[in-house]
């Protein structure tokens, strides 16, 4: 979450007499994230959250993602539910941009998750692809390893001013996935989160409690979803240098997970190759973010070198053994 398009005290209580939700009580910035403008809102009907979308979010995706949490809802699962305005739609426009206003989600993100959150995560994770598994939307995953040479593309300097050979270590990245050819490993496929951080997870000490900020969602490998997460959830960044895999973390999560959906035989072999391509993924989004933050916004963007730490251990990972599975 984060903050790029200011909205003036006006247009939010113009934009809010089209809803039933009474006078805004309270309106402030969220600045985590790096990906839409969000704010807290609380109104004389209760906690919300309002987001205002840019960036990599296309406004014909926009009923999708309504639609998913809508879907997740009905099924019982914690998550923020879209609320409908006067006229039955969800979907609105508010300072030049589509609008979404959604329930509140009580609970905490970790800072420093620990092993039980983790495996809680895990099955909250798994749970998730089970809700979803009769989804009918779909959507492709406009961040897979077809975008990444157009994201990585001019952005080879950028990446040695950070650390010196790091160009190269990457370029041998992308080359040694698309050799590997992950789509086309015929693994179960379904709706996935796609950026189930820790700041996206909420939990009740540490109970999982809700999970937030589906506009990454798509379709595509449900391990793809678990590989994002050993990378958001497993590591220990202990300072530029010093990126390290918790094991007992790692396995928790995979334990959580299958406690709810036990992972097929090709799901557990590719592991490795998923989890190298979703820190791929991070590294290069993070790079681009790194150079392109607009002025203003109140965000602070994320370090690539996180995830230049994760790509040097995944390089050496050989089986999903080597993850705790």
């Amino acid at each position: 979450m984060a903050v790029y398009t200011q909205v003036s005290d006006e247009a939010l209580a113009a934009f809010l007499t089209e809803y039933d939700l009474g006078a805004a009580l309270s309106f402030k910035g969220i600045a985590e994230g790096v990906e839409n403008s969000n704010y807290y809102l609380e109104t004389e009907k209760g906690r919300f959250i309002l987001t205002l979308f840019e960036k990599r979010v296309s406004a014909e995706d926009l009923p999708y993602f309504v639609a998913l949490k809508q879907h997740l809802a009905a099924r019982g699962y914690p998550c923020p539910s879209p609320i409908a305005a006067r006229d039955g739609k969800a979907l609105r426009t508010l300072e030049g941009r589509p609008a979404l206003i959604v329930s509140f989600v009580d609970g905490l993100s970790p800072r420093r998750p620990n092993v039980t959150q983790c495996r809680e995560l895990g099955a909250g994770l798994a749970r998730m692809h089970l809700a979803l598994a009769d989804f009918a939307m779909e959507r492709a995953n406009s961040l897979g390893p077809a975008a990444w040479p157009r994201l990585w593309t001019g952005r080879e300097a950028d990446a040695d001013a950070l650390q010196p050979g790091l160009a190269e270590a990457i370029a041998g990245d992308l080359a040694a996935i698309a050799a590997a050819k992950p789509a086309a490993l015929n693994l179960p496929r379904g709706t996935i989160h796609a950026d189930l951080f820790p700041d996206n997870a909420f939990f009740l000490g540490d109970t999982f409690s809700g999970a937030i900020d589906f506009y990454f969602a798509c379709t595509d490998a449900l391990a793809y979803d678990l590989a994002i997460c050993l990378n958001a959830w497993a590591f220990e960044d202990g300072g530029r240098d010093s990126i390290d895999y918790n094991f007992s973390k790692g396995a928790a999560l995979i334990a959580g997970y299958e406690s709810v959906r036990p992972l097929e035989a090709a799901e557990r072999e590719a592991l490795p190759v998923l989890a190298r391509g979703a820190a791929l993924r991070f590294f290069l989004t993070r790079l681009v973010d790194w150079s392109s933050t607009p002025e203003g916004a109140l965000v602070k963007p994320k370090n690539p070198l996180e995830y230049a730490g994760r790509l040097a251990f995944h390089r050496k990972v050989e089986t999903a053994e080597g993850y705790g599975a």
